[in-house]
């Protein structure tokens, strides 16, 4: 199976060396993702509500890069650097996801990248 290197032109290009996303057959692999501005890659501040938001919306456009929906993510993992956050997070997390959301695990982190608060990883069956 070949994999192929996915990019989203309306997000900065990743911070190290890794790919914002992989397809690998009919599997499309994003990886993790935070709450930055598409137009300048640098964080965006406001209330957690509009990280997770952001952090969201930034999944979408990858997604798209990759030729996916939101509706088509069976499994996300969600680190917070707070959990008791996690009901804010929940609340903009259900809105983003249809009648049968995906599969996920929650976690806290003691730290993430860039001083980030949030950050989402996904996997997206394309077939």
């Amino acid at each position: 199976m070949s994999k192929q290197a996915v990019h989203s032109s309306q997000l900065p290009p990743p911070q190290g060396p890794y790919s914002p996303a992989i397809r690998a057959g009919d599997l499309l692999f994003v990886s993790g993702l935070g709450p930055t501005d598409p137009a300048t890659g640098t964080l965006i501040s406001g209330d957690f509500a509009a990280l997770v938001r952001r952090t969201l919306d930034n999944l979408a456009l990858v997604l798209e890069a990759g030729g996916a929906r939101l509706d088509q993510v069976v499994k996300t993992t969600v680190y917070l650097t707070n959990l008791d956050l996690f009901p804010q997070m929940n609340e903009v997390y259900a809105t983003y996801f249809g009648p049968t959301p995906p599969a996920r695990t929650t976690i806290e982190a003691s730290r993430l990248p860039a001083g980030l608060a949030i950050e989402i990883d996904a996997i997206a069956y394309l077939g």
